[in-house]
């Protein structure tokens, strides 16, 4: 149109929208009251045309969160409609099927008008420590146990907040100013977002966003279409064994590359588990994509349109596809695990991209401390919930070692210990990194962690586990071997679930062992300089060394004198 702004104005102004939403969740890092998403950054935040269709993502998030709210806007609009959308309006969710996937995770939807007219919606996603019911876990035998279901409803409207909604929340959970805290904290980050819009329109005389929205869906679309044509038309299969919660998990997937989209078909996969580790369609679809696009187009920015040629498909009442009533709460182990499933497909057919599996899903775990009961309890003991997010090690890349203690697909952080302990009377004693975890190979695996956990004098707790990888390690690829297993036990040699509610008596202490990623290659084509440094900086022990790598006794001395002497390898 001749009065559109010019290409290198729509760049600026496309460039302009991932900086607003990334200061929209960076207002959310830190405003929001739950360690999760002030530490771990557990959140996504977005910015979506009049129809719904995402335009920019913030860079801080999680894959699972902002591609989930890729498709939960369209549902805000229809249930709201828009004859019921008005300026000053909040809407909230935490639908696991038209949100992101669990009862857990807040999303909000803020309307953004200018000059009177509506003109976009903003959208972000936070993970709640709590929302009642049996507590995060797996326990629940459906999804009515799982918590208080908010269903898609205004949250404020006309900038009124809805005090009766507010009161229903806080009487139904666990830590009611933490999440009402939370809450809050997600509305102003949408504030945020939209003032910072309003800002940027005003400053290129932007009626309307439909200029800038057709630029951005029509380059990503067309972008991300000429990489899928530059692959083999072709199709291959993959598939995955994972730990589940009483018995084993598969994953199937066919992916099918056709001209202009992929598509990922999970028929063969496992049934419904009878716990809370299903994954509702739109969380697996979520990871599904964001495999294929880190694989082949990362460059180009994630949106409604770069998304659209990846294509999901499962059959319903499948671990992948989990529809109403089934237990969703740890849907995050099954869909963390979509990734590995897709690469083991799609290195059949472009072989040297993808990496060798890795931990998968993360490594948390939820702390339900309460005052002793064996014996009399000091005064100062509390009742507190403490959700602290850990990660195993990713696996190795076709040129690169994979990351230690590092979550993908999630890619959420770690928290720091002394965050987790001044959430509750927890205490971390041992947070280390685990020599050997990581698999052999030209590339290794990322290692994972040692942790022991217990919690303050005169407290008692349930240990809520969600590990996986206990009895399925992380595979390698091309030659290279697994990742270390998960190991979980008490400190008196107790055995412990890898998933499920655990009481923990006080004095006690929960030890674990988190996973490795799988290496990448053939260990003997490792460069002598790299397993060396590798035995210098404790990454693997001397008798890995002489057995997976073929290190002499002679080399191994070697390397301990330099390190006793303080040189570099």
């Amino acid at each position: 149109m001749a009065n559109d702004p010019s290409t290198v104005a729509y760049q600026v102004m496309w460039n302009r929208l991932i900086s607003v939403v990334e200061e929209q969740a960076q207002a959310l890092v830190r405003t929001a009251f739950s360690t999760s998403v002030r530490e771990a950054g557990d959140l996504s935040a977005g910015v979506y045309d009049i129809q719904g269709r995402m335009l920019a993502q913030a860079v801080t998030g999680t894959p699972g969160h902002v591609n989930s709210m890729a498709d939960a806007v369209a549902h805000f609009i229809r249930r709201i409609g828009r004859q019921n959308i008005f300026e000053g309006d909040v809407y909230i969710t935490n639908d696991p099927w038209e949100g992101t996937g669990h009862l857990h995770d807040i999303t909000m939807v803020t309307p953004a008008f200018h000059l009177g007219n509506l003109v976009g919606f903003f959208a972000c996603t936070a993970h709640v420590v709590d929302i009642g019911g049996r507590g995060f876990g797996a326990d629940a035998a459906s999804v009515f146990e799982e918590g208080l279901y908010i269903p898609i409803m205004k949250f404020a409207e006309r900038g009124e907040v809805d005090e009766t909604l507010v009161r229903i929340v806080r009487g139904n959970v666990r830590e009611p100013d933490q999440l009402i805290g939370d809450i809050y904290a997600l509305a102003s980050c949408n504030e945020i977002g939209l003032r910072r819009l309003i800002e940027m329109m005003q400053e290129f005389s932007l009626p309307d966003l439909d200029g800038i929205s057709r630029f951005i869906l029509e380059n990503s679309r067309r972008a991300t279409i000429e990489r899928i044509a530059a692959l083999p038309q072709t199709t291959a299969s993959g598939e995955m064994t994972v730990d589940g919660f009483d018995t084993p998990i598969t994953l199937k997937v066919t992916l099918t590359i056709e001209k202009d989209r992929i598509l990922s078909d999970f028929t063969g996969s496992s049934p419904l588990d009878r716990k809370g580790i299903n994954c509702p369609k739109v969380y697996a679809k979520a990871y599904a994509c964001y495999a294929l696009k880190c694989a082949i187009a990362p460059e180009i920015p994630n949106n409604a349109a770069s998304l659209e040629p990846f294509e999901f498909e499962a059959p319903e009442d499948t671990i992948v596809n989990a529809v109403r009533p089934a237990p969703v709460a740890l849907r995050h182990i099954i869909g963390h695990f979509v990734p590995d499933t897709v690469y083991d497909a799609l290195d059949k057919i472009i072989p040297g991209v993808v990496p060798a599996e890795g931990a998968g899903c993360l490594c948390n775990f939820q702390l339900s401390l309460r005052p002793r009961t064996d014996a009399p309890a000091p005064s100062g003991a509390v009742r507190s919930e403490v959700l602290t997010f850990n990660s195993g090690g990713s696996g190795a890349r076709p040129e690169n070692d994979g990351l230690n203690a590092t979550a993908f697909p999630s890619g959420v952080m770690t928290m720091p210990i002394e965050a987790t302990e001044h959430a509750g009377p927890v205490i971390i004693w041992r947070k280390e990194l685990r020599p050997d975890s990581g698999g052999a190979g030209k590339q290794r695996g990322g290692l994972g962690q040692f942790m022991e956990v217990g919690a303050r004098e005169g407290h008692e707790f349930d240990f809520q586990a969600m590990f996986d990888r206990v009895n399925h390690p992380a595979r390698g690829r091309r030659g290279g071997q697994a990742g270390a297993p998960t190991t979980i036990a008490q400190d008196d040699g107790t055995a412990m679930k890898g998933k499920g509610k655990q009481f923990v008596p006080h004095g006690r202490k929960v030890m674990l062992a988190l996973p490795g990623g799988a290496g990448y290659g053939q260990p003997a084509q490792r460069p002598r300089g790299q397993v060396k440094r590798d035995l210098a900086l404790g990454y693997i022990t001397p008798e890995t060394a002489g057995r997976d790598y073929g290190l002499s006794r002679e080399e191994i001395a070697e390397v301990a004198a330099i390190v006793a002497r303080g040189e570099d390898i």
